[in-house]
């Protein structure tokens, strides 16, 4: 056999080789049954809600500062007699740090010193006023004359004015004087840190011997909560949201520091004041709650729930059924899934879900007594991102099996589906059945 002939056979064998494959392929595909994944339509509860992240804030929070510098010499007591720390529990007056006060007490005593000087200048002043008016007035008396000549009388009427004014002079400096060691005093109280309201110490921002320096803006010293009893969640809401949060509507969250545990409250207020990141804007929501156990601490990360809509003991569909179509029949006019133009009818939320209370048409499929998929046209109404209400509808019960997608043919036998004969099979093809199976749902 020549070399042109083994070229020959070896081409032959492989275009029947190849068609072999071709024609087991096509057998095998006419005997596999296409497997559909279904769900069961459900009834019960249905909450239309927003999710939203906050963080759990004290409902009224006083930042405690200094208006005087100095060095703190030491803390005062809480209720309990021990000393001012984080988590001290203080009444109203209570003293929390003292300042060194060595400065400002010599403040104070030279603004006594001064005004004492100023009250023995009026003194003299005064005693002067009242020689000189004595002597106007036995001039006014005489006149001017050949007793009395008129330079001595205009020089006793000067001295009078003088006198008179040197009394106004030394009544304000004496004012001046009260105002500047009411000024000393008052900043030698400021020395002592006093607790403005009855609360909680959240944070102590110094130390002992720490010097703090008041200048533009006043230290902080202490952070005091006045009440957490009554806390508050802040909560930033996409502006695409903010038009159904309503002051008064009920709300859930939840907190990682307690897990399972669901904590109720309700929205307070919508703050007006936006901000904007990375072109998002967002508004801030507060939400009141009752911590009367004191279980919340502040600065919780929240998970909230904003309740728009319930809806009680109503049919369900999983939005993965609403949204399959057969594949053979993607094209037909017969075999439309949800109409696109009815799904936009309602207004979507941040999270997915459907809010609007008008219904739209769609579409569920089902498999008929021969295995093949079946329509049913439904209304849908609102959803909560997993699951849409489906209206009343005969053909509708709960239980029924509605298809959400298409498993592998042959999904459990290895790669088989995809390759040949001669393709090598792997022990983990189970595994990764199962997987897809469990994701599809």
């Amino acid at each position: 056999m020549n070399v042109l002939s083994k070229k020959t056979f070896i081409f032959i064998v492989i275009a029947f080789l190849v068609g072999a494959v071709i024609i087991w392929q096509l057998a095998r595909g006419q005997k596999q049954n296409t497997v559909y994944r279904t769900v069961g339509i459900t009834r019960g509860d249905l909450l239309v809600s927003i999710s939203a992240t906050g963080t759990v804030q004290p409902e009224e929070v006083i930042d405690v500062g200094a208006q005087v510098a100095g060095q703190i010499l030491f803390f005062g007591k809480d209720v309990k007699g021990k000393t001012v720390d984080y988590g001290s529990e203080v009444e109203a007056g209570t003293i929390l740090a003292r300042i060194d006060d060595s400065l400002y007490a010599s403040d104070v005593a030279q603004a006594e010193a001064t005004l004492q000087s100023g009250k023995a200048n009026l003194q003299r002043a005064e005693a002067d006023l009242f020689r000189t008016d004595q002597e106007w007035k036995r001039a006014k008396k005489l006149g001017p004359s050949e007793a009395l000549s008129q330079s001595s009388y205009d020089s006793y009427e000067s001295a009078w004015k003088i006198a008179k004014a040197q009394v106004a002079v030394n009544q304000a400096v004496i004012r001046q004087a009260e105002a500047a060691l009411k000024r000393a005093r008052r900043n030698l109280d400021y020395c002592t840190i006093i607790s403005p309201v009855k609360g909680i110490i959240i944070d102590r921002r110094v130390n002992t011997g720490q010097t703090v320096v008041a200048s533009l803006n006043a230290p902080s010293l202490f952070l005091l909560a006045k009440d957490l009893t009554r806390i508050q969640v802040w909560v930033a809401v996409n502006e695409a949201d903010i038009g159904t949060i309503q002051p008064g509507q009920p709300v859930t969250f939840t907190v990682d520091a307690f897990p399972g545990r669901t904590f109720k409250g309700e929205v307070s207020k919508i703050r007006l004041n936006a901000s904007m990141t990375q072109n998002v804007v967002t508004y801030t929501v507060e939400i009141a709650t009752d911590n009367s156990d004191g279980r919340l601490l502040p600065y919780l990360t929240a998970n909230v729930l904003f309740h728009l809509q319930q809806f009680e003991n109503v049919l369900q569909a999983p939005n993965a059924a609403l949204r399959w179509n057969p594949p053979t029949a993607k094209d037909s006019t017969t075999t439309q899934g949800p109409d696109k133009k009815g799904m936009k009818a309602g207004k979507m939320g941040s999270s997915g879900q459907k809010t609007a209370n008008e219904s739209s048409p769609g579409m569920l499929w089902v498999l008929d007594e021969n295995g093949k998929p079946s329509s049913i046209a439904v209304q849908t109404g609102a959803g909560d991102g997993v699951n849409t209400l489906i209206e009343n509808n005969e053909a509708l019960h709960e239980g029924l099996q509605v298809i959400t997608g298409i498993e592998s043919p042959d999904a459990g036998k290895g790669n088989a589906s995809t390759g040949t004969p001669f393709t090598p099979k792997f022990s983990g093809s189970k595994g990764s059945k199962s997987g897809s199976k469990s994701g599809g749902h």
